[in-house]
């Protein structure tokens, strides 16, 4: 029978077969093929009893991360907030890219809306085509909304530590009563509160992870390895990547290049484009050719 992962913890492996929930230990030749298995991993297994099962095969990933350790991701929800703490923009435009890159759709909740409404913001991811959401988990404010794009979906949460991600889940599915940390006023952020991934099914089919805050979600990879790939991970981007002055244009500050032109046009926001430049200033610095290929 097949299953998802649903929580990993000391070498067992909580398997959800269609609503049975089996606890698996990996069969010997998973270690022998060096093969682990992620929280969200589609995998074959073999009942043992009631309750427990062997884990025989990890099945084709979609994608997978490092930190948090989880694979087939569909969607990465970034939670933000305009109130304490504040969410860089930068933070927002590196996992959107990161995303991408890794073949997963990136929606934007601005949580927090009844504290501070980030109104200008909201409207320039919207205007960059990712979906955006702007709730209260206090409220319930556009938590429906939410609960129709997580529909059908296995789906992430990450974002600054502080900003309400435990609380959104709790306003999805209050019986979950997950705990959640109060905001210092004085560093502006929260205190971590989740220690581990966890794959929770909602009514409506759906799977969210909620992981730990924005500090361990692949904090020391930047979203491309290869600087040259990093524009293809800006999706606004993609309709002034051709036709620049230079073939081998890194859209920073060439002359003749199409997305500068549609910066000061106002067709692209410059905010994202910043962001870019900071991002393929570090992939830059840090790309290791010679290391990647062996990868």
């Amino acid at each position: 029978m097949t299953g998802v992962i649903v929580r990993s913890l000391s070498g067992f492996y909580d398997v959800d077969c269609q609503g049975a929930l089996l606890r698996c230990r990996g069969r010997g030749r998973l270690r022998y093929q060096k093969a682990k298995p992620l929280v969200g991993d589609r995998v074959s297994v073999t009942r043992i009893n009631a309750e427990e099962g062997a884990l025989d095969e990890i099945l084709p990933r979609l994608n997978s991360f490092d930190r948090p350790a989880v694979a087939n991701l569909e969607q990465l929800v970034i939670v933000a907030s305009g109130a304490i703490p504040v969410t860089d923009p930068f933070l927002i435009d590196r996992l959107t890219a990161l995303a991408e890159k890794k073949r997963c759709k990136a929606v934007l909740v601005w949580n927090k809306w009844d504290l501070s409404p980030a109104t200008e913001l909201a409207e320039l991811y919207r205007g960059a085509g990712f979906p955006v959401v702007c709730c209260s988990a206090a409220t319930g404010q556009g938590m429906e909304q939410l609960r129709e794009i997580l529909s059908g979906k296995v789906s992430a949460l990450t974002g600054n530590t502080g900003v309400g991600k435990s609380s959104i889940l709790n306003a999805l599915a209050p019986q979950f009563r997950l705990p959640t940390g109060e905001v210092s006023a004085k560093l502006g952020r929260g205190r971590h509160t989740t220690r581990h991934v966890e794959l929770y099914r909602l009514p409506g089919d759906v799977l969210i992870a909620d992981t730990p805050g924005f500090a361990s979600f692949e904090e020391q990879r930047e979203p491309c390895d290869d600087p040259a790939e990093l524009a293809e991970c800006f999706p606004d981007f993609r309709p002034y990547l051709d036709g620049c002055a230079f073939v081998d244009c890194a859209h920073v500050k060439e002359r003749g290049c199409r997305l500068l032109e549609a910066v000061q046009a106002g067709k692209v926001s410059e905010s994202r484009h910043k962001s870019y430049v900071r991002l393929y200033q570090q992939a830059k610095e840090n790309y290791r050719p010679w290391e990647n290929r062996s990868r």
